[in-house]
């Protein structure tokens, strides 16, 4: 009976090794770890998937509307600053990746390569057509609020790394911010209604990170108009049916992204109150959520889920590192991040192009 008992514990380790290792025989970074230690290695591993990308032109999203035969042209000269990745959003929020990892790890292996990647993009030529393009007749909204909130998350990466080359880059680049900048500014007055879905059209999601932005550049009547309009939007809420969460192609939860920007806007004393009539089993320290689970890695909406998770979890580290309240909610989000972290490495396309920033954000948001 012991050797019976000795041999199925061998059995299950080897198979829970097994388990741990991704789709081209790499073992992740998690192998026998409750959470991961974030440290040089992962770093210039996760760092390989945007460097990758944004140089990748095809397969490409375009989203915009054709106004003439003289719109048809190559994504690469269409955006120069922003045209791998698949999509503009995830060519921008690989670009920030990318700063991100430069600013906390110098040392990477691949600094020099990362750092002429960004030059090449971040000139003021580039600039100017992708700000060309965003005056168009046809395309003023194009990535609105999505990309517009990365963009604003660039730009304030950049402004908070005390680098000579970044600084450049962020000349460079705060043209386009300022347009940008001036079409939310015009924009938010006129939307009645938020939009409250679990993808890119999130109001919640695009007004957190956009106030973060307003913060750092001390922008206050964009911060004041933010803060009325969340105001505006979310105060009367109540009961957010977390229940119903997640919907098949979420990669946001439209609850937590709500808590999430409140838990900003509001004073310490509203927001819990607010908090209470909202969204009321957060307070519990028994708060769970089923980690989301993706059927189908090469189906790009599918593949939404493991953005949940990884937006899901910054959004819960967040809430955890604001009031000792909410510290409890860290466990969940631990679950929900270690769930899909191990599928970034020799993923498929559709997922690799952009869940590492997505696990790069979550981790930024992770208390001590």
């Amino acid at each position: 009976m012991k050797f019976y008992l000795i041999l199925c514990v061998a059995i299950i380790i080897s198979g829970c090794q097994k388990s741990a290792e991704t789709k081209g025989g790499t073992k992740s970074p998690f192998e026998n770890k409750s959470f991961p230690q974030f440290g040089i290695e992962e770093a210039e591993q996760l760092a390989e998937l945007p460097l990758e990308c944004i140089t990748q032109e095809f397969p490409n999203k375009l989203g915009q509307v054709l106004g003439s035969e003289a719109d048809l042209a190559r994504p690469k000269a269409l955006r120069p600053a922003f045209y791998g990745c698949f999509d503009w959003h995830s060519a921008v929020h690989s670009q920030w990746s990318l700063v991100k990892l430069l600013k906390d790890f110098p040392e990477l292996k691949q600094a020099d390569s990362l750092r002429s990647a960004l030059s090449q993009r971040l000139t003021a030529e580039n600039i100017q057509t992708e700000i060309e393009f965003f005056e168009t007749e046809h395309n003023t909204n194009f990535e609105r609020t999505y990309g517009w909130a990365w963009l604003f998350t660039l730009a304030r990466e950049l402004k908070t790394w005390e680098d000579p080359q970044a600084q450049e880059w962020l000349t460079n680049l705060m043209p386009l911010v300022e347009v940008l900048e001036e079409k939310i500014m015009t924009f938010l007055p006129k939307l009645v209604y938020p939009i409250r879905v679990g993808e890119h059209p999130n109001t919640a999601f695009a007004l957190s990170m956009t106030l973060d932005y307003a913060k750092t550049f001390e922008k206050e009547a964009l911060r004041a108009l933010i803060i009325k309009r969340s105001r505006d939007f979310y105060l009367g809420d109540k009961n957010c049916p977390i229940g119903w969460e997640p919907g098949g192609y979420d990669f946001l939860s439209p609850c937590l992204e709500e808590v999430s920007l409140m838990a900003k806007v509001l004073p310490e004393n509203e927001f819990q109150v607010w908090a209470k009539d909202f969204m009321p089993g957060l307070f519990s320290k028994y708060f769970s959520l089923e980690v989301a689970e993706v059927s189908d890695r090469s189906d790009g909406k599918l593949v939404h889920l493991d953005g949940l998770n990884f937006s899901r979890a910054w959004n819960l580290y967040e809430l955890a590192d604001t009031y000792e309240a909410f510290y409890h909610l860290k466990t969940t989000a631990d679950q929900h991040f270690a769930k899909a972290y191990p599928n970034l490495f020799g993923d498929t396309y559709e997922g690799s192009h952009w869940l590492g920033t997505f696990a790069l954000y979550a981790l930024e948001k992770r208390p001590e």
